[in-house]
């Protein structure tokens, strides 16, 4: 035991990637544990990326890239615009509404921050916003992009902890709405103590389109519920709301009812049964393509070859790291590790909420330090054992451990939200950092209701069952 821990300590303060400390430690163990065979570093690695819900990975990293050069950000943009850009710290709001509308297509908060935040950021100093102030709430935002589904770290958390990865999907709707509102409670606060006005003209038509997008949207389930009642099978009546849908959207030019369809579909398609929460991966893909080889036209071959290329090497790095981390995991359960820490943790407390306490600030530390996908794959393995045995329900601790290790997104040494956001605003990681602290109070606040209030989270999965 204090081979492997302090082997991967030692790795991880010498400054080895974690994927490589990981690795490092579980082969230092085996070579020098007599009880281990050599070959079953080979093995594990090979049989913890060697699962099919895994291949939803490189799928929803290429869904994100492929949004992101598709145009659909700018319409996404557009469409928020005239949804709320007319209240007091508009373009603030529009930040907001704009990240929830993307991260039912991306699934990871980089993608989000780097698509929709540099047209955000542009866009909000050259109303006058301080560059601080437009840093701050795109960082915020993009902490929305794996709580709504879909969600590249539910994909990883669902396989590490054996839960079902819909429920995951659906359990971050709520809490994603939750803290849609709590950070815009903080952005029309900052702008009524700023005195800050709106920053279009208050349209009622552009305002009546952009809500009949959304009508048109919602009445798509609903036209499919109608059409099953008259006595056409489900498969038929989604087929026939989408061509209606379709037809609509191409007569009438709308600015983002296919980019709000994604999340419709994908959700429905799950609850429906027509695919896994791994198929719907690829159905994320093959929906994006469709926007941007077909409807609207903004996706050329040389742009194509490039997202595919970027999602090579991102779904590289993120498979090594899981591939480290099923041996190391699987270490810490030989060794007796994980039993261990499960005992030191219970023999401390065994409420409930304290735990998750204690859980929180656990969670907010390594994900100051970890990568995303990392910290996950070491921290389950751990933690789930207590979180069964306290009664607490899986679906609810996958939305706190997410929230958590989003938060450390935003923070140095490993933050990577941080550095693409500083990139982007040309400003120092120094500054950058500085922006972002105000953001905490409603992240954190928001991260208080959903870890303590665990309704938000198991009411909608509960009721869909």
């Amino acid at each position: 035991m204090l081979t492997l821990m302090g082997g991967f300590l030692l790795l991880m303060v010498l400054g080895v990637p974690v994927a490589f400390a990981m690795a490092g430690a579980s082969l230092l163990y085996v070579m020098t544990a007599s009880t281990v065979p050599d070959f079953v570093v080979v093995h594990r690695m090979i049989s913890g990326v060697d699962s099919f819900p895994l291949l939803a990975v490189p799928f929803f990293i290429l869904a994100g890239n492929l949004m992101n050069i598709a145009g659909i950000t700018r319409r996404i943009y557009n469409f928020a615009v005239a949804l709320v850009g007319w209240m007091k710290g508009g373009l603030g709001h529009v930040n907001i509404v704009g990240s929830v509308i993307f991260s039912g297509m991306s699934g990871t908060a980089i993608a989000d921050a780097a698509g929709l935040g540099t047209i955000e950021i542009k866009a909000m100093t050259d109303h006058g916003y301080p560059k601080e102030f437009s840093v701050g709430v795109t960082a915020a935002s993009a902490t929305l992009g794996p709580i709504i589904p879909p969600s590249l770290p539910f994909v990883i958390y669902g396989m590490m902890a054996n839960v079902s990865i819909g429920a995951l999907f659906i359990g971050g709707i709520l809490p994603g709405l939750v803290m849609t509102a709590v950070m815009m409670l903080t952005v029309a606060y900052i702008a009524h103590r700023n005195g800050w006005g709106s920053d279009v003209k208050f349209s009622g038509r552009q305002l009546l389109l952009a809500t009949i997008e959304i009508l048109v949207v919602l009445a798509f389930p609903f036209a499919v519920w109608a059409m099953t009642l008259a006595g056409l099978s489900a498969n038929w009546a989604a087929l026939v709301a989408l061509v209606i849908l379709l037809a609509l959207d191409w007569y009438f030019d709308f600015s983002a009812v296919m980019a709000l369809m994604a999340p419709v579909l994908l959700i429905g398609g799950m609850t429906m049964g027509w695919f896994t929460p791994t198929e719907a991966a690829v159905a994320a893909v093959l929906w994006a393509l469709f926007l941007g080889l077909v409807r609207y036209r903004t996706m050329t071959l040389k742009l194509l070859a490039k997202a595919t290329f970027d999602t090579i090497e991102t779904t590289a790095s993120v498979l090594f790291i899981v591939a480290s981390a099923s041996i190391f995991a699987w270490l810490l359960t030989v060794t007796q590790t994980a039993e261990f820490l499960t005992e030191a943790i219970l023999g401390f407390t065994t409420n409930k909420w304290v735990f998750l306490l204690l859980a929180n600030l656990l969670m907010l530390f390594v994900g100051c330090f970890l990568d995303t996908i990392a910290a996950i794959t070491i921290l389950v393995p751990i933690l789930m054992p207590i979180v069964l045995k306290l009664g607490i329900d899986p679906v609810h601790f996958g939305l706190i451990m997410t929230l958590n290790l989003m938060i450390g997104l935003l923070h140095p040494p490993l933050g990577m939200v941080l550095f693409v956001l500083a990139r982007i605003a040309n400003l120092s990681v120094e500054r950058t950092t500085m922006a972002i602290l105000p953001w905490l109070v409603p992240l954190f606040l928001s991260l208080i209701l959903i870890t303590y209030v665990p309704e938000i989270t198991t009411w909608l999965p509960d009721v869909l069952k």
